[in-house]
């Protein structure tokens, strides 16, 4: 799935700030949209530190882990997760939740923290509300 320009781009820019700038618990924050043809997750845009990880296979780390198992990932501890992607020494704590419509996966909202468990189920929920209008965007345009 690429992006053409439509409305989703503008919504998935604001939700990748809003969620930084409203929670200091986010130290970076990005949106990965999924490309199912290569089967590989691709970085949409990121509020945070520049990371390496611009394109992450499906399967790999907790973004790809959490694509593979058509699940959010919450991570309170990123160095106990097998196989974890490293783009900054200094996070701690990861939560992945997936943009879905049904069993359709356009994507990811992930979020980093450089505190330990510094995320909990209210938090998932308010990302998962943000990611489900992202969905129903996303849809509509037929992405």
């Amino acid at each position: 799935m690429r992006d053409e320009g439509h409305l989703s781009d503008a919504l998935l820019r604001r939700a990748v700030r809003s969620l930084h700038s409203a929670d200091q618990r986010a130290d970076w924050v990005g949106a990965y949209l999924l490309d199912d043809e290569a089967g590989e997750l691709w970085l949409h845009n990121y509020v945070g530190a520049p990371t390496e990880h611009a394109k992450i296979p499906v399967g790999q780390g907790v973004c790809g882990t959490a694509v593979e198992e058509g699940t959010n990932l919450n991570v309170p501890d990123v160095s106990e997760f097998e196989g974890y992607l490293s783009c900054n020494p200094d996070v701690k704590s990861e939560l992945v939740v997936l943009i879905r419509a049904g069993e359709t996966i356009y994507g990811q909202l992930d979020l980093d923290s450089h505190q330990p468990a510094a995320f909990a189920e209210a938090d998932e929920a308010k990302v998962q509300a943000i990611a489900d209008k992202l969905a129903e965007q996303l849809a509509r345009e037929g992405n």
